[in-house]
């Protein structure tokens, strides 16, 4: 099983090789993410929480490491992470309550 800090070199690596690949795709991709996460009215602890519940709902254990390192970076507490997990889980049911499991392992790693 890899580590979250594995899974976020996993991100880096697809994105260079995307880079290469698909210049035109991966950096209209990029700007968009970057203006959306980039906002001006949610801070972005918040805003990193959405995607963390998100990351769960989409089932994406890349996203979910990703978006709980950002979210630990921006301020979030262990239980503000898991708070707004849960509403994922509420939302999108069982199958979202295992993919807490990424989200305990990311906690752990990035909240020491």
């Amino acid at each position: 099983m890899k580590t979250t800090e594995e899974k976020l070199k996993e991100i880096k690596e697809l994105i260079g090789k995307l880079e290469k690949d698909v210049p035109t795709q991966i950096s209209a991709f990029n700007k968009f993410m970057m203006a959306t996460e980039t906002s001006t009215i949610i801070e972005k602890k918040n805003l990193e929480l959405i995607n963390v519940a998100l990351a769960i709902s989409a089932q994406c254990e890349w996203c979910i490491a990703l978006h709980v390192k950002n979210a630990v970076d921006a301020g979030a507490t262990k239980e503000e992470i898991l708070e707004a997990a849960m509403q994922a889980v509420l939302m999108h049911g069982g199958p979202a309550l295992m993919y807490m499991i990424p989200v305990e392992d990311a906690i752990a790693e990035f909240i020491k």
